[in-house]
């Protein structure tokens, strides 16, 4: 938008004055109102004054609105219209990730839990002077309302045959103490071969109690059809599917298993031992997969009579996918499909380090699997071939449903 020779001149003699920094704050406050004025004419469909046919509505004055910058705080004026809104693109808030990360740094530093690296992220995000406790809450109100209602939102509108659980651990201050806190999440396979994620939820550990309060939370938003549970051997959580997802099986990751292996063989050992099991899980047939771990137990224990103990426990656990699709295998047999999952979390946590609060907790992750949750949806990808899915539900079942809740 081209200016006029007095704003030009005034804008030059503010330049002139000015240095370093401010210039920039003064050259991106300049440069930001004229974009924000161009759009609202592109809006509105006329200049101010203009007599337009294109005309949608009418200019009603401006409002103020303060943008925090790293080049400091950019005094800006929002156009406001008669009929509809008007809010510029260029300062649409945040995604939903960044948002969360922000409302939960501003929230710690507000409650004088700041450490140097928090303080340091707030100076990061330009807000040098600070943020009011009123603000903070706005914030977190907005934010909250809509990962509230994806948390909650109703799963009733197809079957998941699969689902995936996990946690991972953050740390939090309770009752004014740094304590670890459990982070369970759970994403599940539709019936058409899609993927979602289903849930999460924050406590204080992974204790059968914990376990079952979730699940029966997502069984109470409609989750149904479900046919295998894949997760680690956390305590607590075997007997939580036992009772609450009555007609599934227990899936025991092959990963995590292999892990609790090693802590009891040599280091040395290790690879070997990790080929050896691996065979169970290459196995053509269901009956030869179950063959082949009593083969492999009985091999290992002449060396390792802990790992013959530990496979002959988990026999069941560990080859439950067998019964299910040969196509559907290799996702079916550990939480590897959570492990991106995972680390996304902990890469965004690990900014905060440690979180104010549970609440805080809970709102950043959810973010980040709000905005998880968007991709698959927004671009969705065949996570299971076409084709495969209806052998999970034959034609003489495919209306039934899982028991009630227990």
């Amino acid at each position: 938008m081209a200016l006029s020779q007095s704003d030009l001149l005034r804008l030059m003699e503010s330049l002139r004055t000015a240095d370093g920094i401010e210039l920039i704050r003064t050259l991106a406050q300049r440069i930001l109102q004229e974009l924000i004025e161009a759009e609202a004419t592109a809006r509105i469909g006329a200049e101010p004054g203009e007599r337009t046919e294109a005309r949608t509505t009418w200019r009603n004055g401006h409002r103020d609105k303060i943008l925090t910058t790293q080049a400091g705080d950019l005094e800006l004026a929002i156009p406001k219209v008669r009929t509809g809104s008007f809010f510029p693109s260029l300062l649409e808030r945040r995604r939903r990730i960044d948002q969360a990360l922000y409302a939960v740094i501003m929230e710690a530093y507000v409650l004088g839990v700041s450490t140097r690296s928090v303080d340091d992220l707030v100076k990061a995000l330009g807000a040098d002077t600070g943020i009011s406790k009123s603000e903070v809450s706005r914030i977190c109100q907005d934010l909250d309302e809509q990962l509230t209602a994806f948390r909650s939102r109703p799963l009733g509108h197809t079957r998941f045959p699969y689902i995936y659980l996990d946690a991972t651990y953050c740390k939090a201050r309770v009752n004014h103490q740094i304590v670890s806190r459990a982070v369970v999440v759970a994403t599940g396979i539709t019936e058409d071969g899609g993927r979602e994620v289903l849930g999460l939820m924050v406590g204080d550990s992974e204790t059968e109690v914990f376990w079952a309060e979730f699940l029966r939370s997502l069984r109470e938003r409609g989750l149904t059809g479900v046919r295998l549970v894949i997760g680690d051997h956390h305590s607590g959580l075997v007997k939580a599917i036992r009772k609450v997802m009555l007609g599934a099986a227990y899936q025991r990751c092959r990963v995590h298993f292999l892990r609790n292996v090693f802590a009891v063989i040599p280091k040395e050992a290790a690879e070997m031992v990790a080929a050896t099991i691996r065979t169970i899980f290459a196995q053509p047939t269901a009956e030869a997969v179950r063959a082949q771990l009593d083969t492999v137990a009985d091999m290992l224990g002449k060396q390792f009579p802990k790992v013959k103990a530990m496979l002959l426990e988990a026999k069941d656990d560990l080859t439950a996918f067998a019964v299910f699709p040969e196509r559907h295998w290799k996702k079916i047999q550990s939480t590897n499909p959570l492990e991106r999952i995972n680390r996304e979390i902990k890469r965004r946590t690990d900014v905060v380090q440690v979180f104010p609060n549970d609440d805080a907790l809970l709102r950043l992750v959810t973010a980040v699997l709000f905005e998880m949750h968007d991709e698959w949806i927004a671009f969705p990808r065949r996570y299971l071939p076409e084709g495969s899915m209806d052998q999970l539900y034959p034609a003489e079942h495919a209306h039934d449903e899982l028991p009630p809740t227990a």
